[in-house]
């Protein structure tokens, strides 16, 4: 009943339909995200499902259960520009075929309620807001931080919204939607090289790792490049510099992630010591304790090398979010399931944010499943994953969902 090459066929339908030579160009509230969506609901339409919209943009369809707990099925059609064929899309379109084989099986009427859901705008690639639709839904969107938000072009995410008939005042009201919801699972690709290192084509994941984003920046003194000794510098740079090879120390002692992002240097001309060197730091950890760990030793670093330098520091905050843990029992059965369709699997954390961090900070009991990544690579053109490997992710998320809908309907 289950079929997953329908399914990588659907995939590659879908790219055909939505990409070009640079990649896919399924961007939220675009004409191709329209066009996107209009493939889903076309295929939809050939089930017993009720579809709709929510306030917020959210496109929802729903299989009704002898229950009305619900098990919700989710994942993103949009894309950043130039990006792969299967982020996002691989969780909808898989999540499509898991809903026709249960549909199939239970002649329409399964012991549980099963929806399906394409969250808007989780890329956040045209206004910088990830995470819109399941955010909203979730309860932890603030429209009056949303109305500032803009494009390159200048346009603004309420007219980008009201053109596609979302009226960003009433995006909260997507709340409602998860009312009844006893569960949501989400299948999407790595995006890291984790499993293929492993050789290993599924994980489980244990959750979206917290953030802390700051800048940090040295204050020095400009001076002649010429004319002054290197002892008596009071060179910016070089503290940074030294703070730079400073965090791969303390992301292996902690066991995180630490990424200097962008450097700006003051008065940046060739003839000049740097005065001002300020830099952007992002952490990250699945600990909480050792996120906070990583952030306070990266600023006694940065404040040894200021001093060290004859420079003084200041730090600023830029965006943090909590570690967000999946729901143990779901991330139990998201490895039983994985061990039916090959050998062996592997548990792991998520450094990219997903939809299912916003379910799950809802308090939705929640779990994803991981395929494996060529490469690494994602938000590229030449992200891929092996066929077969997509193959037993379809049926991994399909078994994992006939777990947790018997888990719903004993109502443990």
């Amino acid at each position: 009943m289950l079929d997953p090459q329908r399914t990588i066929d659907e995939l590659k339908a879908l790219r055909a339909l939505t990409g070009d030579e640079h990649g896919a160009q399924r961007v939220a509230f675009t004409d191709t995200w329209v066009a996107a969506r209009a493939f889903l609901k076309e295929r939809l339409d050939a089930l017993p499902v009720t579809q709709h919209m929510d306030a917020a943009g959210n496109w929802w369809a729903t299989l009704p259960g002898e229950s009305d707990r619900a098990l919700l099925i989710g994942g993103h059609l949009d894309s950043v520009p130039n990006g792969g064929w299967l982020d996002g899309c691989l969780n909808v379109l898989a999540g499509l075929e898991v809903l026709r084989r249960v549909n199939e099986q239970y002649a329409g009427r399964p012991p549980v309620t099963l929806k399906l859901v394409d969250w808007a705008d989780e890329e956040g690639a045209r206004f910088g807001r990830s995470l819109y639709g399941s955010s909203a839904a979730g309860g932890k969107l603030d429209v009056t931080e949303m109305r500032r938000l803009k494009d390159r072009d200048g346009v603004s995410i309420e007219d980008a919204l009201s053109r596609v008939g979302i009226t960003l005042a009433d995006a909260p009201e997507a709340r409602a939607e998860l009312q009844g919801a006893a569960a949501y699972l989400e299948l999407h690709i790595e995006q890291g090289p984790v499993l293929e290192h492993l050789d290993l084509p599924l994980g489980a994941v244990l959750g979206t790792v917290g953030v802390e984003r700051h800048t940090i920046t040295f204050h020095g003194q400009a001076a002649h490049s010429g004319s002054t000794p290197m002892n008596v510098r009071r060179d910016a740079f070089l503290a940074a510099g030294r703070f730079g090879q400073a965090i791969y120390d303390i992301a292996a002692r902690h066991g995180g992630v630490c990424t200097i992002g962008s450097v700006k240097t003051l008065p940046g001309i060739v003839t000049s010591v740097v005065e001002t060197c300020e830099l952007t730091l992002d952490q990250r950890h699945l600990d909480a304790d050792k996120l906070a760990a990583m952030w306070q030793d990266a600023q006694n670093a940065a404040t040894q090398f200021a001093q060290e330098a004859g420079c003084t520091v200041t730090f600023g905050s830029l965006w943090n979010i909590e570690p967000i843990p999946f729901h143990p029992m779901l991330i139990d059965a998201a490895e039983a399931s994985i061990l039916t369709v090959t050998p062996a699997a592997h548990r792991l954390p998520s450094g990219p944010l997903h939809d299912a961090a916003e379910v799950a900070r809802a308090g939705v009991p929640t779990v994803m499943l991981f395929v494996q990544s060529l490469r690494g690579i994602s938000h590229n053109r030449i992200e891929d994953t092996r066929e077969d490997h997509l193959a037993l992710s379809v049926q991994a998320l399909d078994e994992l969902t006939t777990r947790t809908m018997d888990w719903i309907a004993r109502g443990i």
